[in-house]
């Protein structure tokens, strides 16, 4: 039955192969729950995605997006926790950018008080690889010093909140004097324009969150403080690239490399269940705050993608519908 539209792929390239489509509708399975989307989270993977490199995992729609806002349009079997008309967000492993998207019940969040519907698009995808990599793997603890790489992007802005919600010293890089200037409003003590600067030189660091891969493998690892942790999330700066293991063990310091969107169903509902203990509290009482660069009507979806990989904004580009 053709009853929404999406955005689709028509084929691997630049914004311009994203089209707004007629779709077929989806239905809440069991342990499902039906989502009216009123807004979806642009992110770098759905860039990825559009180009090629990173198709969705099995069962998944083949449409981008991996994270929504909306209300709740109706409940698979064996749901509960959940009713029609309750305003949420939730995390995908693909689908967003649709009029509709049915997700595991374990995979859907309340709207925290005191934010936005169309906001709330923005937070589920990052505040669970934020929440997931730094806290729960990396283990960043009071006191310790924290370096995200990409402070001005979603994931950064999440990162540089939560990491100084718990006590940790917080650094990270940038490419402009605007860009630095909003990372420090939002709490990191020192934002470094890595245009001009090199990151190595203000260590050592007890965690790294890192997007970049391949180019900044050598200089994280020298940056690293005894015992740190190096999380890499992200390969926009290449696959490839030579690791020094003697450096690792004489700090016995370690290096993850993880992603969220293939995980589980299973382990994705545990960090979800975390996000809403220990970072739903949080943005409820003002010390962390979603960061809203602008919103995009999704049928526009390619400009937002021009946007994003322009690579100017502070915080999360939103579709709405």
């Amino acid at each position: 039955m053709i009853g929404m539209h999406a955005i689709v792929i028509r084929e691997p390239g630049e914004p311009d192969v994203l089209e707004w489509t007629a779709v077929p509708d989806p239905q809440a399975g069991p342990g499902e729950v039906l989502i009216d989307v009123a807004a979806a989270g642009v992110n770098r993977a759905d860039v990825m995605q559009r180009r090629g490199f990173y198709p969705p995992p099995d069962g998944a729609p083949p449409y981008p997006g991996l994270e929504v806002s909306g209300r709740v349009a109706a409940l698979g079997e064996g749901v509960t926790g959940w009713r029609v008309g309750d305003e949420v967000c939730a995390l995908l492993g693909g689908g967003g950018y649709a009029e509709r998207v049915a997700v595991p019940a374990g995979h859907v969040l309340p709207v925290p008080r005191g934010v936005g519907l169309v906001e709330a698009a923005g937070l589920p995808e990052v505040a669970c690889t934020v929440w997931s990599n730094v806290f729960m793997l990396a283990r960043l603890a009071k006191g310790e010093t924290f370096l995200v790489h990409g402070g001005a992007s979603g994931i950064g802005t999440m990162a540089i909140q939560l990491a100084r919600a718990h006590g940790a010293r917080v650094l990270c890089t940038v490419g402009s004097a605007r860009k630095a200037e909003r990372c420090r409003e939002l709490g990191a003590d020192e934002a470094i324009n890595y245009r001009e600067d090199d990151f190595t030189e203000h260590g050592p660091f007890d965690v790294i969150l890192d997007n970049m891969g391949a180019a900044y493998l050598a200089r994280n690892v020298s940056a690293l403080a005894p015992g740190g942790r190096l999380v890499v999330i992200g390969l926009q700066g290449g696959r490839r690239a030579e690791l020094d293991l003697n450096e690792l063990l004489r700090k016995r310091a370690s290096v993850h490399a993880t992603s969220l969107r293939a995980r589980p169903a299973a382990e994705k509902a545990a960090i979800v269940a975390a996000v809403r203990e220990h970072v739903w509290p949080l943005l409820e009482s003002g010390a962390v705050r979603p960061v809203l660069d602008r919103t995009v009507p999704m049928a526009e979806a390619a400009r937002a993608h021009r946007l994003l990989e322009d690579s100017v904004h502070v915080g999360k580009i939103v579709l709405t519908v």
